[in-house]
């Protein structure tokens, strides 16, 4: 009788919370106060914070939101970026757009790929997130898919069996809160990206809109802050370097498609590790979030590559090295007047070969850890093309996909290089081991199919005591 007689205030927080699953479930929402929510789970969190999240659930269940909503990720990336609250000086943009000026006819002279159709700009960090995000939202897709599916699997297996039949239809409940949760990580990672990335092309794949260069005034003067070289001279080496891969990017209009595809395909491959999130929850402090955040920061949720994504890791990291090497040639030919040019590019190698802004970012979002390991044979490779055929010979294996140097090409560039001279003087080029097998392949094709009409070598030729028929007119011999 004493429980029927209780009050709602009466209610253990248990009760509360399965009274409020329902409520939810049912798609009731009204009435739900975030400072009680803030009580019952013992948090002392703020009360509009909650809020947000509730309107969130309530678009879930509602049916006003499919996937995830990627605005979360453009706020908290935004947040970060313009906390400091500066913008780009008259002063700043002036400099540079000198700078991109100058760089542009240098690079006229070192590459026969052409000029941008529009001109480069100087940018703040939140105009970069802006530009940018979109190419980050579609790498992170299958990653945050992969999260939410997880969650949702986790759920259903952690629930008691008396709340099974109501978890059944969380399901678009659980991809909203993983999905939030994965951009609002998206967003922080961009955010802080852009207050590390000097320009555009700085990540090494092409975030920027197609056809696009900047350089991010503020992040330009803490990279060259310690390196005592000329603020003009860098700025002329980093908007050279920039300049060459956005054109680079806008001539092989494929080549954009061709990297954003490859680490697509790496990170479809993902599968969330279930019992580190499992492990996770099962100890999970909202009211300190650090833990999850540096899970997911540290990719510590996604188990090791299988074969499948070494192969396709392996696969990327040869494409943008052969990317980077190019850039590197053709930025050191066009800045060869620059006293410092030796030791900038020394500073940027450095800054790779530590783990730059885009290892750090694809790291934490889709498990993927780049490092510059055959950035320098690929320049290597560039150079000596460069030596044999010239700057038009070389930038013309950019005009198809079929034609850039593969990884064995990077490993021995002897036999690209025979290819292209003798193309070059117009000449047949030499036999590699690929040809010799398929000319094999080709000739037993042929000798197996003639079946039971086929003769020995020479079998059809006359012999020493056959003769011609005299009436034969010429033309009329039979074929030998």
């Amino acid at each position: 009788m004493a429980d029927e007689n209780r009050g709602p205030d009466d209610r253990s927080p248990e009760e509360e919370f399965q009274e409020l699953m329902r409520r939810l479930m049912s798609g009731d929402t009204s009435g739900i106060d975030p400072e009680q929510l803030s009580r019952l789970s013992g948090m002392q969190i703020d009360p509009a914070m909650l809020q947000q999240v509730m309107n969130q659930l309530q678009g879930a269940f509602a049916g006003t939101q499919e996937g995830v909503d990627w605005s979360l990720a453009e706020r908290q990336a935004l947040h970060i970026a313009n906390q400091d609250g500066l913008g780009v000086t008259t002063g700043q943009r002036t400099d540079l757009d000198q700078a991109f000026t100058l760089a542009g006819l240098w690079l006229g002279e070192a590459t026969t790929i052409p000029d941008l159709p529009r001109p480069a700009r100087a940018v703040t960090r939140g105009a970069w997130v802006s530009a940018t995000l979109p190419v980050w939202q579609e790498l992170a897709e299958p990653v945050a898919t992969s999260i939410a599916d997880a969650l949702t699997a986790a759920l259903g297996q952690q629930a008691p069996d008396d709340m099974q039949e109501m978890i059944a239809g969380a399901g678009r409940l659980m991809r909203t809160v993983g999905g939030s949760l994965f951009a609002t990580q998206l967003g922080h990672v961009v955010g802080r990206l852009s207050t590390e990335v000097v320009g555009g092309g700085d990540v090494g794949i092409p975030v920027m809109p197609d056809g696009e260069a900047a350089i991010l005034p503020q992040n330009f003067a803490d990279f060259g802050r310690d390196l005592e070289i000329p603020d003009d001279q860098l700025a002329l080496y980093l908007a050279t370097r920039e300049l060459a891969h956005a054109r680079l990017f806008r001539h092989a209009r494929w080549l954009r498609l061709h990297v954003i595809s490859q680490v697509r395909d790496f990170a479809h491959g993902i599968r969330v590790d279930t019992d580190a999130l499992e492990d996770l929850a099962s100890r999970f402090d909202p009211s300190q979030p650090e833990e999850l955040r540096g899970a997911l920061e540290s990719g510590a949720l996604l188990p090791e590559r299988s074969e499948e994504q070494t192969a396709a890791l392996t696969r990327l990291e040869n494409l943008l090295a052969t990317i980077e090497g190019w850039v590197d040639v053709v930025t050191e030919d066009a800045t060869s007047r620059l006293p410092a040019a030796v030791r900038i590019a020394e500073a940027v190698r450095r800054r790779r070969a530590v783990g730059g802004p885009a290892e750090q970012a694809l790291g934490s979002l889709v498990g993927l850890e780049l490092r510059p390991r055959r950035m320098r044979e690929a320049a290597a490779l560039w150079r000596q093309v460069t030596d044999a055929v010239g700057v038009e010979g070389r930038d013309a294996l950019w005009d198809y996909p079929d034609l850039m140097p593969t990884a064995d090409d990077i490993d021995d560039p002897a036999a690209l290089i025979a290819r292209l001279t003798a193309a070059s003087r117009g000449e047949a080029a030499p036999a590699d081991a690929m040809d010799d097998a398929l000319a094999q392949l080709l000739a037993e094709e042929a000798q197996g199919g003639r079946g039971a009409d086929a003769v020995e070598p020479g079998a059809g030729r006359p012999s020493d005591d056959e003769t011609p028929d005299d009436d034969a007119a010429p033309g009329d011999q039979r074929p030998v």
